[in-house]
């Protein structure tokens, strides 16, 4: 009996698909692109319209011809690639190859890997849309054009090895203007006031300034601040003001690509590149002991929040059967402010089966696969959830006119709460009760000296954050383009903060000055609406790239005249371990390095090492230096390794410990900054500045 052939991008989710359409279908995967622009040229026929001159991908030869094979059997043949613009290429790309007719209806999509979903998918096929593939290749090719018209350019003057991007070099600008925000910061002083308190009947609780007898709500100077405490030394508060209120916190709304990098990144500390590659095993599908494999999520690129009728009815019924009818919100909100203008081809990501708790198919996924499809789960479930409400008490006091607050909330109701357990939850602050007019005891005057402190180093969660709210890029680049900048070493992460390094620094200065508008935050993102305009049919996608290389073909001109030789090498104090000649500072793929001289006739290399003025306290020979682990962590070692493997996580400082007498390192967390033993017997600790 002739089968019918189903082509897909990966061979986990192939066999997936197969378990769930039998023996009549035969189901391939093509691994990505099988055909696409050349490496090794530019690949675009500028004089031609600005074709693209594509090509069958080198070592794809053998995958397309076994594809070839099995069409030429088939009854019929589908094309189920992702449901996005870059998917709907790589179907135009197969359908090419395998000559069918434009007219004829072989395009199969579905949002999520499960068996109705896929059996639905298969008996609706259509024609491959020309408008989504138009889109995709215009960002291929103006994309190419930027990328290997301005790289080049970057080897001839600089080094090679470099790279331009449309939306990386953008990325690296926004690190860029950041680290330039925080270099020109000016702190400003400023003072807080609390008081220690207690009520007649002793109940102790702390108050915080306000504003004071003049109606100013800062304090700016000591000089401000004792003027208060020489006013209410010595005096009693009265109580102005109790208000009592509830407050409600709403859920957040089910998982778009931005979201849930951001949260897996804040709450788990994955990268974002781990977070995808593992919401791809759980889309693609997962072998469970009681079901064999199947897909755990839907779709994971995409910048929609919306819910299908059945995952909403189902999400529902859930909470009804679980958690009773006043955790249900029978109007959950869908959509936020800046959501209106998404596309909304997708549905946000969640579980394809609600029923599907976490805790019951443990056992089949790896730890982190839990970690991430348990966050999915919750947040989905969470977002058709009532609000939790807090009981709030608002005090007033004054005395001499100067005001101070306090605020306190319980938990009165969990809500959403009750499932999604990544939240953060504030600590409940139990107040007496009080009532206006009542005398309060002031016992201690606290006042403290702060000063502003500069924006912060951007992470990857909140450089998404920002390149989603600038419309640069899209869900499927969001990723890539921070892997791209890290492997470029125009940035590098210290502990979780992304830090421009001076190759980035350089690099970026030349593409402000010569290609302003191609590294311009505008036109990024307005290149995004015309992608968008040509996928709705409203644009013409050869025109668009037309208009574009008139004034990029100037910019290059001017900046091939313009941009002077830059000699990234240094000359460095050290002398060759192999030869006795100076070596030189030079810049590689992961940073800069130490190089020989007399390179070719010595190819003598090491690494540059960052001394921290601490020596080794295992071996006492060595000294302790900054290194860096594979995955780009910062860690701390001896510099006689391997004779000598001291390490440490946390920064070893110039101090012995008071109690026992070993090396103290300083240990930084989310929440705090300690100075730590490292003799694990040993319980001395303190936090900084104490």
């Amino acid at each position: 009996m002739t089968k019918s052939l189903v082509i897909v991008e990966s061979p986990a989710k192939a066999k997936t698909i197969k378990k769930f359409l039998g023996n009549n279908y035969v189901v391939k995967a093509s691994v990505g692109h099988i055909i696409d622009l050349p490496k090794s040229k530019l690949g675009i026929d500028i004089e031609n319209n600005f074709n693209p001159q594509y090509i069958t991908i080198r070592g794809k030869g053998p995958v397309l011809k076994e594809i070839k094979a099995e069409a030429k059997k088939a009854k019929k043949i589908y094309l189920a690639t992702d449901p996005d613009r870059e998917g709907e290429a790589i179907s135009w790309h197969l359908s090419n190859a395998l000559n069918i007719q434009e007219d004829i209806p072989c395009r199969i999509e579905f949002n999520e890997i499960t068996k109705n979903a896929v059996k639905n998918a298969i008996k609706k096929p259509r024609v491959i849309d020309k408008s989504l593939v138009d889109a995709q290749q215009a960002r291929r090719v103006l994309d190419r054009l930027v990328g290997y018209k301005i790289s080049p350019l970057l080897w001839r003057k600089m080094r090679k090895g470099l790279s331009a991007g449309r939306v990386q070099s953008v990325a690296t600008k926004i690190i860029k203007d950041r680290e330039e925000e925080i270099k020109s910061f000016i702190p400003e002083e400023y003072w807080s006031l609390v008081l220690k308190v207690q009520t007649s009947q002793k109940e102790k609780f702390e108050v915080k300034f306000a504003s004071d007898d003049l109606g100013n709500k800062d304090i700016k100077s000591q000089d401000e601040v004792n003027r208060i405490i020489t006013l209410i030394e010595n005096k009693d508060l009265t109580v102005t003001v109790v208000k009592e209120s509830t407050k409600k916190r709403n859920p957040n709304l089910p998982f778009t690509t931005s979201t849930l990098q951001q949260e897996a990144s804040n709450k788990m500390g994955f990268s974002t590149k781990k977070t995808m590659s593992i919401a791809q095993q759980l889309y693609e599908g997962i072998d469970l002991e009681k079901e064999g494999t199947v897909g755990l999520i839907t779709y994971i690129r995409t910048d929609s929040t919306r819910l299908s009728e059945e995952a909403t009815k189902g999400a529902q019924q859930y909470i009804l059967d679980d958690l009773g009818e006043k955790y249900l919100n029978q109007a959950p909100k869908t959509a936020g402010k800046k959501n209106q203008e998404i596309q909304d081809a997708h549905e946000a990501i969640r579980p394809t089966d609600v029923n599907r708790h976490p805790d019951s198919i443990r056992a089949s996924l790896s730890k982190d696969q839990y970690k991430l499809y348990k966050l999915i789960w919750e947040r989905f479930l969470s977002s058709q959830m009532t609000a939790a409400v807090y009981d709030t008490l608002s005090i007033e006091l004054k005395v001499e006119n100067v005001t101070f607050k306090v605020t306190g909330s319980r938990l009165n109701f969990d809500g959403f709460l009750r499932v999604y357990s990544f939240a953060s939850v504030s600590e409940e602050l139990n107040l007496p009760l009080l009532k206006v007019g009542d005398v309060i005891n002031i016992l201690n005057i606290i006042p403290n000296q702060h000063f502003t402190q500069p924006p912060p180093r951007y992470t990857e969660a909140s450089l998404v954050k920002t390149m989603e709210e600038l419309g640069i890029g899209r869900p499927s680049t969001y990723s890539p383009t921070i892997s791209t900048i890290l492997s470029r070493g125009y940035v590098e992460k210290e502990g979780k903060h992304l830090v421009l390094t001076e190759l980035g620094a350089l690099v970026t200065e030349i593409l402000e000055e010569y290609f302003t508008d191609i590294i311009d935050i505008n036109f990024t993102a307005d290149f995004e609406k015309s992608l968008d305009n040509i996928e709705e049919g409203k644009e013409d996608w050869r025109q668009l790239i037309k208009n574009f290389y008139v004034f990029f073909e100037k910019m290059l001109i001017k900046a091939d005249e313009g941009i002077e030789e830059i000699d990234l090498v240094e000359e460095s104090d050290e002398d060759c371990d192999a030869c006795n000649a100076k070596m030189l500072i030079k810049y590689g793929r992961y940073g800069k390095f130490l190089a020989c001289s007399n390179y070719p006739d010595c190819t003598f290399t090491k690494p540059i090492v960052h001394k921290i003025g601490v020596k080794c306290p295992k071996c006492e020979d060595g000294e302790i230096i900054e290194r860096k682990s594979k995955k780009g962590r910062t860690f701390y070692g001896c510099s006689e390794f391997p004779k000598c493997r001291f390490v440490s996580w946390s920064r070893p400082i110039n101090e012995k410990c008071p109690d026992c007498n070993s090396l103290l390192t300083h240990k930084i967390n989310k929440k705090s900054e300690k100075i730590m033993c490292t003799n694990k017997e040993c319980k001395y600790t303190r936090e900084v500045n104490s």
